[in-house]
């Protein structure tokens, strides 16, 4: 299924349920954020190595994939009423995020938004 398919999927559910009138950009954002902090919630108070074991225990691995599954949900809806292509857009942050970190400079650091190399 792509991208396409997807957005198509989830429009059409909102169509059957008369919900294009709530999601506005607005609503859908916040929509979002409030699914991501959810899915935060699960990992909020475990460990490094807790949390990389997390799909190893059959009831947290279903919250995480349901969890993880609402906010594609959301950012895909989004992307559709905003007509973002997420590909295209992902594309493009790559590339920006390319020039920004180059691997020679940000190798195996994880400083964010530093002058690397200075």
């Amino acid at each position: 299924m792509t991208i396409r398919d997807l957005q198509d999927t989830l429009a059409a559910f909102a169509h059957a349920r008369d919900w294009e009138q709530f999601h506005t950009p607005k609503n859908l954002a916040m929509a979002l954020a409030g699914e991501s902090g959810e899915l935060l919630e699960i990992f909020q108070w475990l460990t490094p190595e807790q949390s990389t074991q997390i799909m190893h225990h059959p009831a947290q691995a279903v919250r995480v994939r349901e969890e993880m599954a609402d906010v594609l949900a959301y950012l895909l809806r989004l992307a559709d009423i905003l007509d973002v292509d997420l590909e295209q857009a992902l594309a493009q942050k790559i590339e920006i995020n390319g020039r920004k970190y180059p691997v020679h400079l940000a190798r195996g650091r994880a400083e964010k938004y530093t002058h690397l190399g200075e």
